[in-house]
């Protein structure tokens, strides 16, 4: 069944990824399906129309145009609400979506009857998360590089850096969260010779962490006290929680941040889910920070907008070949030939098949499977 994918520009604030690059769209019009590109989507990423014309895609200027020519939208972010008139109903979407921290969006699609698959519920059967991989990866590196440059006496920060030099204390770093966002942070946090600590309930995980870092990083399994001490002890907190799917749990109380000493960070990756700080709200690549119990806050909820090119890069490298799938068979088809983009599903013909969206929102659950038979 051939396809027609649509490829809009993405709008949200300073968000420079495209959700497919010039060879994702050679291998698509190899496989007969044509590709509706609007003017520009690859800017922000590096990638010319010109090359977009090349691969073999159809060039429209407006997003409106993309939209009604295609069956299949292909985003990197989430919709928001000025893209909700675009959509036609039944049309089916493929990108990253968080609805347990979006209502509004999740009673949109159930009303609009759009097919949807979420990059990030996507799960292979090892519980890994292929299509969320690379950006948490992206996420977790730049949340330390965003809590070094906000420590910095013009960001409002303490002053510190965060490895000090000999003869002075480095900073203490907390990373909330040992899974991908947090290792990588780590990693990050330990090559610029700061204290870097990582809290994580999975004892098998502060194991495996243990291996990788071989006794550079303190590794912690966390209570609340325990929590408390160390959040106010430091001098920047990173939340890396991931609940695959569901709303993220507020692990770091308002008291905590306001324990922490004047000029301190926060760093919220998870705040496309909600985020884990009480006191953390989502802010844009324009104005990322904020000072609230005396702590900058970072809460950036697209980190990886800001290297758009890595991320498009990183990507689109892994969802082309389930977007090959879902254009050759549909959303349904897809899900019914492949266990791991059943695990997307988020919403079907109207129904809200995402069990921990269901339940955040308090919203009627249908199990998929009842539908794809």
């Amino acid at each position: 069944m051939a396809s027609v994918v649509g490829v809009p520009k993405e709008i949200k604030d300073r968000e420079g990824r495209v959700s497919m690059q010039p060879d994702g769209v050679s291998e698509l019009t190899h496989h007969d399906h044509e590709v509706v590109l609007q003017t520009g989507a690859g800017a922000g990423a590096g990638f010319t129309d010109g090359e977009y014309v090349d691969a073999g895609a159809r060039m429209v200027e407006s997003a409106d145009e993309v939209f009604e020519a295609a069956d299949l939208i292909v985003k990197v972010k989430e919709p928001i609400p000025e893209e909700y008139d675009r959509f036609k109903e039944g049309q089916q979407l493929f990108t990253y979506l968080h609805l347990a921290a979006d209502k509004g969006l999740t009673e949109f699609l159930m009303e609009k009857k759009i097919n949807s698959i979420a990059y990030e519920t996507v799960e292979l059967p090892d519980r890994s998360l292929p299509l969320l991989t690379p950006m948490s990866e992206v996420a977790g590196r730049m949340a330390t590089q965003a809590a070094a440059h906000c420590l910095e006496s013009p960001q409002g920060g303490a002053g510190l850096l965060l490895g000090g030099v000999p003869g002075t204390p480095a900073a203490k770093v907390t990373i909330i969260g040992g899974g991908v966002v947090g290792t990588e942070a780590a990693k990050i946090a330990v090559g610029m010779r700061a204290i870097v600590r990582v809290l994580d309930v999975n004892p098998k995980r502060l194991a495996y962490l243990s291996d990788i870092f071989g006794g550079r990083v303190d590794l912690v399994m966390p209570n609340r006290a325990r929590t408390a001490a160390y959040v106010a002890e430091s001098d920047v907190v990173i939340g890396a929680v991931l609940v695959h799917g569901a709303k993220a749990p507020k692990l770091v109380s308002r008291e905590m941040v306001a324990s922490m000493r004047d000029g301190s960070v926060v760093v919220d990756v998870a705040i496309d889910q909600g985020g884990c700080v009480e006191t953390a709200r989502p802010t844009t690549h324009s104005d990322p920070t904020y000072v609230e119990e005396g702590v900058v806050h970072y809460c950036v909820a697209n980190i990886p907008g800001a290297v758009a090119r890595t991320s498009t890069l990183a990507l689109t490298s892994v969802t082309l070949p389930y977007l090959i799938k879902i254009a050759e068979a549909g959303i349904e088809g897809a899900a019914q030939a492949d266990p791991s983009l059943a695990k997307g599903l988020s919403t079907l013909g109207g129904n809200l098949v995402h069990e921990p969206t269901a339940e955040a929102h308090g919203l009627a659950y249908t199990d998929p499977a009842k539908l794809l038979r």
